[in-house]
């Protein structure tokens, strides 16, 4: 489940490091104020907002399994370790 979460995550700040290294490529201040606008963080904000909702939809309709499917964890079942499947 991290794993995810974590794709999540750096999809969503993607924009912001592609950004900040567009301002170090420009030798502008980084850490300036002025460098980071208020326009600018909420067109970052959308784009890194935009892509985690295509990441969603990418995720849910082309992940590989049968539409229907239920996932079920593995188990002890009779004694026995059963691995977890798609049913």
């Amino acid at each position: 489940m991290i794993r995810p979460a974590l794709i999540e995550i750096s999809l969503f700040i993607l924009p912001f490091v592609v950004y900040a290294a567009f301002l170090i490529a420009t030798r502008a201040g980084v850490l300036h104020p002025e460098s980071w606008p208020l326009r600018t963080l909420i067109r970052l904000i959308g784009i890194g907002l935009v892509l985690m909702i295509v990441s969603f939809f990418f995720i849910a309709e082309f992940s590989g399994f049968p539409v229907g499917s239920t996932y079920v964890p593995a188990h002890v079942e009779d004694g026995k370790f059963v691995p977890g499947q798609w049913k």
